[in-house]
């Protein structure tokens, strides 16, 4: 032992390794660990007790790089392991910096890594990758390098990223941008290292948040990739003008929606023909050239938009010249639907224009009503008449039209000119009963006095209906009435005349529609209107109607009225119809006037009246001719001894003889011949001899001539009845 015993250790293979170690413990602990390292595994325990208990740990770290066990590494950094900050230390600063071979690195390192000793792990790296150059280019080792500082102490990843150059930095970057480590400059450092610019660009506007940063870093780098990504971060900020300049310059139209969008809502239309030049070079796309053709029209650019449409392009022009006409943007839109040919909506838009000439040719090419109707509307406004005129011929032959034209004329006062107008649509072919009526309406509203003659000339083109309610409306009363008759409404057409007389009225025409009526209570009310308003004329009217009328009825009307004897001349006209009303009116009529001879006509001739009543009326009366009357009433109903008795008070000795003989009674003829002799009337005792001479028996004749000494009286009666009874 005493003669180089290390190289003996060494060398002889012929101990027994834990054995020997034990021995040599307690002499050397040097040779302890040689004997203990020979074995290469089966003394690991005791090599590691010897080590820690003789301060060894130099020794110990060379064995554990060597020795390359997990197992072994994982004992000596256990947490219980007192000893493993010395071991540690000796490992990082002189183990692994002396080893060459990189399986005891990649050993050592693991084993660092699955104790979970990160700050350790660091600086063994370091004295590995940045002081040893075997292994300074070892892409492993610097990532995990790299990695570990970005897991344990992030104050070291950007000198790392500084000083390394072979490492993943696609991986490590997506790593330090995790929402974990937010080592966004870390990350953008490796992006520009490894020449990522894309993503370097991204970190700058995504990350970082620095457009400022993003711009100059794009300045710098000049790549369309990247001067894309600024675009997009600038459009997202609302720098629409910087964005638009970015996209330029990186010749980049794929976010050409949001910049149209963005640059129309901050009315940079400029800077948007710009960009959408710059996206017709890249992208064929229809909406672009529409966008650009918008935007040269809000910038004015008439003569590079002309020439535009004029060239090749894939624009819906249309769509675009509605766009123009709805911005008001009238001179594009003139250009634009003059390339197409849209006729309809060009006369539109000269219209704004006041190019009402122009408007009128193209709104003949279009031949629509509406495009007339938009055409003669303008020129009505801006007192284009004659235009107005020829434009607004085409609409009144348009039934659906034809009132929103007038309306509008209307509207500006322009009355005349729209009379004008419908006037000189009269004639021609296409002429409607619309047209007909609605000059009918204007002529009510503003120049009545031509009403009349045009319902008489057109009465058969006309809505009847509704002039009927516009001449009421205007209180057009004759009118009013002409059109009610026209239509047969005469029922109205006489009411219209008894409300409104002194506008209306006339008495031939009131006559011709009384007559045609379907109620028949409006004769009634005629007879009390001219009762009130013309009562000279009531006859003529109850004579008309007398075949239509219920006299009664009509009696009873007049009779409430207190005016009766105003329409005698009619009831004598109708008594020949027997009526009991008309005879018992025209005997009150005659009896108020004293009219003797006339009532007595009537009774006589007609029979069909309360005869006892008026006779009771009349007995009493002051006047001889009317107490007659009664007698001759009574007569006529039999009432012989009433008759008798009102002629004999008043001495009509001859209707009461009349009366007598009529009877045809025995006892009244005694009766009155005793009378006569009684009262010394010897001539009516002839006359009654002479009148009632089969009523008289002769024995009765006998015996008053007798008596009264009345021989030569009596004397003609016996003859004839001696005559009568030999034949």
């Amino acid at each position: 032992m005493n003669k180089d015993p290390q190289t003996f250790l060494i060398n002889n293979q012929f101990y027994d390794s834990k054995v020997v170690g034990k021995y040599c413990e307690a002499r050397n602990a040097d040779l302890a660990y040689t004997a203990y390292k020979r074995a290469w595994g089966s003394c690991d325990e005791e090599l590691i007790e010897v080590t820690n208990k003789n301060y060894l740990y130099r020794l110990q770290a060379r064995y554990l790089v060597e020795r390359q066990s997990p197992e072994l590494w994982g004992m000596v950094l256990g947490q219980d392991n007192e000893h493993k900050p010395q071991v540690i230390e000796q490992v990082v600063a002189i183990a692994l910096p002396e080893s060459k071979n990189p399986d005891e690195v990649s050993c050592a390192v693991t084993a660092f890594m699955e104790a979970d000793m990160p700050s350790e792990l660091i600086e063994l790296l370091e004295k590995i990758v940045l002081h040893n150059s075997d292994f300074s280019e070892n892409k492993d080792l610097q990532n995990l390098l790299i990695l570990t500082a970005i897991k344990a102490d992030r104050t070291r990843v950007m000198d790392y990223i500084n000083r390394l150059d072979n490492f993943d930095g696609g991986e490590l970057a997506e790593i330090a941008l995790d929402d974990k480590y937010q080592l966004y400059e870390e990350a953008l450092a490796i992006y520009k290292k490894c020449g990522d610019n894309e993503k370097a660009a991204d970190v700058l506007i995504n990350k970082i948040s620095n457009s400022q940063a993003a711009l100059e870093f794009a300045e710098k780098i000049n790549t369309p990739e990247v001067w894309s990504k600024v675009g997009i971060a600038q459009l997202d900020e609302g720098l629409v003008v910087e964005a638009i300049d970015s996209f330029c310059k990186a010749g980049d139209a794929s976010q050409y929606m949001r910049v149209i969008t963005a640059a129309e809502g901050q009315d940079n239309y400029k800077e948007l023909v710009k960009f959408l030049r710059m996206g017709r070079e890249h992208i064929k796309e229809s909406m672009i050239d529409g966008e650009l053709i918008f935007a040269l029209a809000k910038t004015n650019q008439l003569t590079d938009l002309e020439d535009f449409i004029n060239g090749s392009n894939q624009a819906n022009i249309q769509q675009v010249g509605d766009r123009c006409y709805d911005e008001r943007l009238y001179e594009a839109a003139k250009i634009l639907y003059t390339s197409i040919g849209n006729n309809q909506m060009l006369a539109s838009t000269l219209v704004f224009l006041r190019e009402f000439q122009q408007a009128l040719d193209a709104a003949k090419k279009a031949n629509i009503p509406k495009v007339w109707k938009e055409v003669a509307f303008a020129c009505v406004r801006a007192s284009e008449f004659r235009l107005a005129s020829i434009a607004g011929l085409k609409i009144i032959m348009q039934p659906d039209h034809l009132q929103n034209l007038v309306d509008h004329y209307e509207k500006y006062g322009c009355y005349k000119e729209l009379i004008n107008l419908l006037e000189s649509g009269l004639g021609n072919e296409g002429a409607h009963q619309g047209l007909f009526t609605m000059l009918g309406v204007l002529y009510a509203k503003y120049q009545p006095e031509r009403l009349m003659d045009h319902l008489k000339t057109y009465a058969e083109k006309i809505n009847t209906t509704q002039l009927i309610r516009v001449c009421q409306r205007y209180l057009m009363w004759e009118e009013c009435v002409f059109l009610q008759a026209h239509y047969k409404e005469y029922d109205n057409s006489v009411l219209t005349m008894m409300e409104h007389s002194p506008s209306c009225w006339r008495h031939d025409v009131f006559v011709q529609n009384i007559l045609k009526v379907t109620n028949h209570d409006l004769y009634y009310k005629a007879m009390i209107f001219y009762l009130e308003e013309e009562p000279m004329l009531l006859n003529d009217l109850l004579k008309l109607l007398s075949m239509k009328i219920d006299l009664p009825k009509a009696v009873k009307v007049m009779q409430k009225a207190g005016h009766l004897s105003l329409i005698t001349p009619f009831l004598k006209s109708v008594q020949m119809q027997n009526v009991s009303a008309v005879n018992e009116a025209l005997n009150e009529i005659y009896v108020e006037n004293e009219d003797h001879e006339s009532l007595k006509a009537s009774v006589e001739e007609y029979d069909n009246f309360e005869s006892l009543s008026l006779a009771q009326r009349l007995e009493s009366h002051e006047l001889l001719d009317f107490r007659r009357i009664a007698a001759i009433i009574y007569r006529k109903n039999e009432k012989w001894d009433k008759s008798i008795e009102i002629s004999k008070k008043d001495e009509l000795w001859k209707d009461a003889i009349e009366t007598v003989s009529e009877s045809n009674h025995i006892e009244l003829a005694e009766a009155l011949l005793r009378y006569f002799m009684e009262t010394g009337e010897r001539e009516l005792f002839a006359s009654m001899l002479y009148t009632c001479y089969s009523l008289i028996k002769p024995d009765v004749a006998m015996e008053i001539a007798w008596r009264f000494g009345l021989q030569e009286y009596v004397m003609p009666y016996f003859v004839q009845f001696m005559k009568d009874l030999s034949g």
